[in-house]
């Protein structure tokens, strides 16, 4: 049989269960469900559990788990009450770091911009990560062959975070054929992700 797949990413407690429930109760005996928080995986873990069923649990990208459900057949009809799986869906808040320069702090360049490179190799140690890192100025540097924090940012882009270097200041530093991670954005881009952020970062 095919497995049904439920995203209940964005879903606050009990829902995740109440469709989980609903998907077994119609007749499906493989299952894979997305959440986004803690609360709801184990909740989902612990319905499927009761009802005698098997649970596979993986974190996936930003925070996300899979759980991948099979069970014998379909589960006969039990009590079930939502409050049991209840829970407070945490906030998240987006965080943009923007990086504007190719050196941190004043005094020695060839100091600033290893500084630089160690504060970007450092991003990826952060909780929670940003949802964005904006590059404009010379901070494109850090986006091209030169850059010594490539592997980080490369790293950081795969677990989804959205890496955006200005086209403009990569035409104005002839850069644009260097750029070796994230896209090439533009100014609307880039004031709409400040603007949307929660919260700005930025180390100069």
């Amino acid at each position: 049989m095919e497995i049904t797949m439920l995203d209940c990413k964005g879903l606050a407690c009990p829902q995740p269960v109440i469709q989980t429930k609903e998907a077994l109760e119609s007749g499906t005996t493989r299952l894979r469900v997305i959440v986004d928080n803690e609360a709801s995986r184990d909740n989902v873990a612990r319905f499927v559990r009761s009802r005698g069923g098997e649970v596979k649990i993986q974190a996936i990208d930003r925070g996300c788990f899979q759980l991948m459900i099979q069970v014998e057949s379909t589960p006969a009809q039990q009590s079930f009450d939502p409050a049991d799986y209840s829970c407070p869906i945490p906030t998240k808040n987006s965080m943009v770091y923007v990086i504007s320069s190719d050196s941190m702090g004043r005094g020695s360049d060839e100091l600033g911009w290893a500084l630089l490179q160690t504060y970007l190799q450092t991003i990826e140690q952060v909780d929670p990560l940003p949802t964005k890192i904006i590059f404009y100025n010379a901070g494109v540097k850090l986006v091209t062959r030169q850059s010594g924090a490539l592997d980080a940012l490369l790293a950081l882009q795969k677990r989804g975070v959205e890496i955006l270097a200005c086209g403009t200041c990569l035409d104005f530093f002839q850069l644009k054929s260097e750029i070796q991670v994230g896209h090439i954005s533009n100014m609307y881009d880039i004031m709409a992700a400040m603007s949307e952020a929660d919260k700005v970062v930025s180390p100069f």
